[in-house]
């Protein structure tokens, strides 16, 4: 049985097929960032999972797509833990963006992802060229949800979010200074935390407000991490994301002032990748 999961900070998607392609189970962790969670937390939350726990020594296969895949030493530290929780499996680990692009496309175009965090990369049609590295939510991440939730929490503090939202964005969550400070500097996952602000624009009626942040965050995402790809001009740019679905709206008028070529924008990159699985499997048989 070979195990496909696409992982993020905040969640990791799991679907599990027999060696006929069949999906045998679909389950869920917590995030699985391995650039941001200690190794410990990385452990503890995949044994957390019963249903990982009752069929890992049947699974040969375990092909992880995942943020902070990117780089070889957070790669490494995850591999390890799979091998070791896997102990019948041969594992592959690979940065999300290779999930979104086996979701989107088998031709070439540029992909994007917008969820928690944010990245984009070329792919040639063969292979996934991640000419910009991420540095993260700190220093990079535009449109992603912690660019949001961290504009957001700005907007209320320096009183520039309007009157009637900021009461509303009150209610929703705990804006204590504080608690605040604390989750984003002495707390786990704070990029996870800070997406989570994002969410009252996601759940919320759109407004002249939402639309303007919206436009800010996809032109920035726009200006640098897409039009520095000269291939932007000639094939097509798909998204991936809850952002990126959100506010598909506002990428088509980002893209089209830019004469950009929009492919597709879908949610979740998993049904894609379980297809893309099973034809590699029926290539395997044949």
């Amino acid at each position: 049985m070979i195990l496909i999961a696409d992982g993020g900070s905040t969640k990791a998607d799991w679907i599990l097929l027999d060696k006929e392609g069949n999906q045998v189970l679909k389950t869920r962790t917590k995030g699985l960032n391995p650039a941001v969670f200690s190794e410990d937390l990385l452990i503890t939350r995949i044994n957390e999972n019963e249903d990982l726990v009752n069929y890992k020594d049947k699974i040969t296969n375990v092909y992880f797509y995942g943020a902070g895949c990117g780089t070889p030493k957070p790669t490494a530290l995850l591999k390890a833990i799979f091998e070791s929780f896997f102990k019948n499996a041969e594992v592959d680990v690979k940065e999300d963006t290779y999930a979104a692009t086996f979701a989107v496309t088998n031709e070439p175009g540029l992909v994007c992802i917008l969820g928690t965090g944010s990245n984009s990369s070329y792919f040639d049609g063969e292979n996934v060229d991640c000419r910009i590295p991420s540095l993260g939510y700190v220093v990079m991440d535009e449109a992603s949800g912690n660019y949001f939730g961290k504009k957001l929490i700005r907007d209320y503090f320096y009183h520039k979010m309007p009157s009637d939202l900021a009461k509303k964005f009150e209610k929703d969550f705990n804006l204590d200074a504080d608690t605040i400070k604390r989750n984003i500097y002495k707390e786990p996952n704070p990029n996870t935390y800070l997406a989570h602000f994002a969410e009252f624009m996601l759940r919320s009626e759109r407004n002249c407000y939402f639309n303007k942040v919206l436009h800010k965050g996809m032109k920035d995402f726009f200006k640098n991490r897409i039009l520095p790809f000269p291939e932007s001009k000639h094939v097509p740019v798909h998204f991936v994301g809850s952002i990126a679905y959100f506010a598909q709206d506002i990428i088509k008028d980002v893209a089209r002032y830019h004469m950009i070529k929009l492919g597709n924008i879908i949610q979740r990159p998993i049904d894609g990748l379980i297809e893309y699985h099973r034809k590699k499997l029926k290539l395997e048989q044949v």
